[in-house]
C-alpha cells in the first residue's frame, strides 16, 4: 500500500483543497487552505514557505523551509481577536510606517473584494469574513 501511495503521489492523509490562495511576499510565500477533513469539516491551513539559498553561484542549492499552522472553525473568532490586537500593537508602537502603507482597513476591504470574485468563479459557498 505504501509503495502505491509513493508511486500516485497520494497519501491517506491529504486533505480536499476548496479554496486556496498564495501571498507573495519577499522570500516568502504564504499559502492560505481552505481544506476538507474525512468529516467533510473545513478547516484552515496556513503554510509559510520561505525559500533558502545555500552556496554561491554554480555550487548554490535551494531548499524551501516551511512551517503550518491549523485553524480549525471553533477557534476563528479568538485567533482573529489575537491577530487584530497584534496589528494594533505594531500600528501603535510605529506609528511612522503606517504613513507608508495602505490603511488596514483598506486591505481588509481589498481583501474582501478579491475573495468575493475568487468566490464566485468557483460557484462555492465558503465565505471567510476577515477585519483588520
Amino acid at each position: 500500500m505504501e509503495e502505491y501511495r509513493k508511486k500516485n503521489g497520494t497519501d491517506a492523509n491529504d486533505k480536499e483543497i476548496v479554496y486556496s490562495q498564495a501571498i507573495k511576499a519577499g522570500k516568502r510565500i504564504y499559502y492560505v487552505d481552505v481544506k476538507k477533513n474525512r468529516k467533510d469539516e473545513m478547516f484552515v491551513a496556513i503554510t509559510e514557505s520561505k525559500k533558502i539559498v545555500t552556496g554561491e553561484g554554480e555550487d548554490s542549492q535551494i531548499s524551501f523551509e516551511k512551517h503550518k499552522i491549523f485553524l480549525y472553525k471553533e477557534d476563528f473568532e479568538k485567533f482573529l481577536n489575537g491577530l487584530q490586537q497584534a496589528i494594533r500593537f505594531i500600528e501603535n508602537a510605529q506609528p511612522n510606517d503606517s504613513a507608508s502603507c495602505v490603511k488596514t482597513d483598506d486591505k481588509a476591504e481589498a481583501l474582501a473584494e478579491k475573495h468575493d470574485d475568487k468566490e464566485n468563479s468557483l460557484g462555492g459557498d465558503i465565505k471567510i469574513d476577515i477585519d483588520f
